[in-house]
């Protein structure tokens, strides 16, 4: 869910909108003179790295004619791409 909520108002509640980011997963707007300034999101939690061997196993299998039409759609999505400009982001 997301707030839209002003600087002062979040700064007197402080520590309440982080819990509620944190433990619900609330998004908040701050504004300062009706124009937002900020957000404040949930960071992304991930598991452990030594859970993934265990992940990998439990999900799905492809049989092998799967796998051989899987590789031939990326690579038929690959190939329909544009051309990526070497641009540097950062300039404006």
């Amino acid at each position: 869910m997301k707030h839209t909520i002003s600087v002062t108002e979040a700064a007197r509640n402080f520590a309440d909108i982080v819990s509620r980011v944190f433990y619900r997963g609330e998004r908040f707007v701050l504004e300062r003179g009706g124009k937002p300034v900020a957000r404040l999101i949930p960071v992304p939690r991930g598991g452990r790295l030594g859970d993934l061997p265990d992940l990998l196993e439990a999900g799905p299998r492809l049989s092998d004619e799967e796998a051989q039409a899987l590789g031939r759609d990326v690579d038929e999505a690959r190939e329909s791409l544009p051309e990526l400009a070497d641009e540097d982001p950062w300039e404006s």
